[in-house]
């Protein structure tokens, strides 16, 4: 290639040059592509990412504070977090376009999919597996789908299919600290070998098949390719990692889960966390909080969906009060910990859910605190409580957070506004 050529290429935008190879992946920003495309800004700063989602939402009235802005007076929920107010933003008025449907929406919390109530579709990739599918394999684990409760969880691939969730503490804090014996190293390695030939004869039989269909079908069947060959070098990743040592921390796994007290539960799922970020175990995680059971918190004496429905009740709500005030207490001490390990300007960290009112099912201003990052915190992002604000936009600033230069993400339509 001459000077002239090359010199010319160096002017194309990464996308155009993406276009040209025949592909189209949001892929990281590199170091040896800055000269070539220095019209991109370089506005990578973090390199982590946790969403935690509540499967029954918080109650809007005692989390978003009266006034916006910088100098917003904390609300009832916020008072206890006025220690670290300038490590985290609230967000109010913001919801996903077109998702509707109370609890069934959950599967669009970090995808943003829209999901009609009634209405058959598939859901897209999450927030937190795009970010793992571009940089999971520079860890162990690409990423970690938790769930307090249950295997279900907000967390999808590609090809729409729901992760499921890891929802045993104690065989997650094995999985991450616990060294396997010989045996069990050899019998992770025959699986995974098995695995990938697997991949091979059905790769085979997937470029047979796409000589004798249609375009349109040639399309979906490349589609579908395509991800098997991820798939085959994940299992190749996660061979070399079997027979790596974990790494040893100063903490016991948990013994006993409290079920009767979801807000320990939490707290429990955190700890882990935390330890599995500050080991380089993995960078992407969502945490799932759905159990039911908070009779174990002082002064609660029904179930949490059944506080979720309070109806404006007094007293309902005197006692949802109690619970969601532990799950941002929780939150808050989480976001400490990363601090107190200078890791929060590295790691952003979401609490949302996908309803805004639990009592009505209703899906529109959902709940939102972010934290970390490199962000510019300590502000109240609000927004039109009747006419939503796109909350993608914010997932849209996290991936351009990490040097993902996607143009969109699902509704997005740009990066959040004031999130500086």
């Amino acid at each position: 290639m001459n000077t002239a050529s090359f010199t010319t290429q160096r002017h194309l935008s990464r996308r155009a040059v993406l276009r040209g190879l025949g592909i189209s992946l949001g892929l990281p920003v590199l170091e040896a592509m800055t000269p070539a495309f220095a019209a991109v800004p370089e506005t990578r700063q973090a390199k982590r990412f946790v969403g935690i989602s509540l499967a029954l939402g918080l109650h809007n009235p005692h989390l978003v504070p009266e006034t916006a802005g910088r100098d917003y007076k904390p609300s009832q929920y916020l008072q206890s977090l006025q220690d670290i107010r300038q490590d985290f933003t609230v967000i109010s008025g913001s919801s996903h376009p077109g998702v509707s449907g109370g609890h069934t929406a959950e599967g669009s919390i970090f995808s943003a999919c829209p999901n009609q109530r009634g209405a058959t579709s598939r859901n897209t990739i999450s927030l937190d597996q795009l970010m793992a599918k571009q940089l999971g394999h520079e860890t162990r684990f690409p990423s970690l789908v938790l769930n307090t409760n249950s295997q279900s969880s907000p967390a999808y691939t590609e090809n729409g299919a729901m992760i499921p969730a890891e929802n045993n503490a104690m065989k997650l804090f094995a999985k991450l600290f616990v060294n396997d014996n010989a045996a069990e190293q050899e019998r992770q390695t025959e699986l995974i070998r098995r695995g990938r030939s697997v991949m091979d004869v059905v790769g085979a039989e997937a470029k047979t098949l796409m000589r004798e269909v249609g375009s349109g079908d040639r399309d979906k069947l490349d589609a579908w390719f395509t991800s098997v060959r991820d798939l085959e070098q994940r299992l190749i990743a996660n061979e070399e990692w079997i027979r790596k040592p974990k790494p040893k921390v100063n903490a016991k796994a948990p013994t006993q889960i409290p079920r009767d007290n979801e807000v320990a539960v939490e707290r429990i799922y955190l700890d882990i966390i935390h330890l599995a970020l500050a080991t380089d175990s993995t960078r992407f995680v969502t945490l799932h909080v759905t159990g039911n059971a908070v009779t174990g918190l002082d002064g609660v004496d029904e179930s949490y969906h059944g506080l979720s429905h309070h109806g404006m009740n007094e007293e309902k709500l005197r006692q949802l009060a109690i619970v969601e005030q532990g799950m941002i207490n929780e939150w808050g001490g989480f976001l400490r910990r990363l601090k107190a390990d200078s890791m929060l300007d590295e790691t952003m960290v979401l609490m949302t859910s996908n309803l805004g009112n639990a009592s009505s099912h209703d899906n529109k201003n959902m709940p939102v605190l972010f934290a970390g990052g490199g962000f510019k915190h300590g502000q109240h992002l609000a927004f039109d409580q009747k006419n939503n604000y796109p909350l993608p936009n914010l997932y849209l600033s996290t991936l351009h957070r990490l040097g993902l230069q996607e143009e969109s993400f699902a509704t997005s339509t740009g990066g959040m506004d004031g999130l500086i």
